[in-house]
């Protein structure tokens, strides 16, 4: 059975650090390209940032140079490092993993930063 579990969300104030975590199971995923996708109140789910098969990464505009992406191919895990948190990026935040024959998402965990 392949699961995504995230972890780490919280309440965090304006300024302040996350850093959330995935853990896939149920199957290799080093040929997946896995992401962090965001869904906050009354919007979309949006990208966040993704790092490929390869290692290469890509980041929304609104997160570059605050978000990290990593992951650990060994442990199936990836991970989001966000820095200088604001309110607008209070979301519930999905792990991802893509492949061409198949994708998988995780329940999400929430990130609210608020005073």
């Amino acid at each position: 059975q392949v699961q995504l579990v995230e972890s780490g969300g919280g309440l965090v104030q304006p300024g302040g650090s996350l850093r959330l975590s995935c853990v896939a199971s149920g199957r290799d995923f080093s040929l997946y390209a896995m992401g962090w996708y965001r869904q906050a109140p009354g919007k979309q789910r949006e990208l966040v940032a993704t790092v490929g098969s390869g290692g290469i990464t890509n980041y929304a505009d609104s997160v570059k140079g605050r978000f990290t992406i990593s992951r650990d191919v060994a442990k199936n895990t990836v991970y989001l490092q966000a820095n200088n948190l604001n309110p607008e990026d209070t979301a519930v935040y999905y792990c991802n993993a893509k492949h061409p024959l198949s994708t998988y998402w995780g329940k999400g965990t929430l990130v609210t930063v608020s005073e």
